[in-house]
């Protein structure tokens, strides 16, 4: 019996390599799934955070016509009001890490939440969305630069940022893992068994 391929539609390569690796963790390497990969230019919403995963997933739909994964991510500011939210991407490649850092320079809290937002779409094309959520602080850059804003962001409990951190260690901590920890969870029970 061949196993079902789920599609994960991303163009970020560094993302894909993190959430083969969480998987392979999860499943002691023995995935009982294909994982595989699309680089689809999917429309950038405007709204909360599951509402813009939600019509992400189902604009992914129609192109995959089959079980697929997005992902949203959310970097929330608590000085102001949790901006830039889901519009991350567009303000990280407006002012990159250190731009990141200096929208807090006039706040005294410099605290901050990651989350991640992933939809999953079955073959019936309903929509299930999980996050994960990290909580930690925007420090200026490190000189090590990895991908997105992990420079600039230092979990609580760490004295280093998720750039620092081995990929293993990231990985075990992130928005990101949580968030496929709960799709994991959920495919176990209601996919793959």
């Amino acid at each position: 019996m061949s196993k079902k391929n789920i599609v994960f539609v991303t163009g970020n390569v560094k993302k894909l390599e993190e959430v083969m690796q969480m998987f392979n963790n999860f499943y002691k390497d023995s995935v009982p799934f294909d994982l595989s990969n699309r680089n689809i230019d999917l429309p950038e919403h405007q709204g909360e955070r599951d509402e813009i995963c939600k019509l992400k997933a189902r604009a992914a739909f129609d192109i995959i016509k089959g079980p697929c994964i997005v992902e949203d991510t959310s970097l929330c500011f608590n000085a102001i009001g949790g901006l830039p939210g889901p519009y991350i991407k567009w303000f990280l490649k407006a002012t990159g890490p250190i731009g990141l850092y200096r929208m807090l320079k006039g706040f005294e809290d410099k605290t901050a939440m990651a989350v991640c937002t992933v939809a999953y779409v079955n073959e019936q094309g309903e929509v299930n969305i999980f996050s994960g959520e990290t909580d930690g602080t925007i420090i200026e850059p490190t000189a090590i630069e990895t991908f997105g804003w992990d420079s600039c962001f230092k979990p609580n409990g760490y004295e280093i940022t998720y750039a620092e951190m081995p990929k293993e260690q990231k990985n075990l901590i992130s928005h990101r893992m949580k968030a496929m920890y709960k799709l994991k969870e959920f495919l176990d029970h209601n996919v793959i068994i």
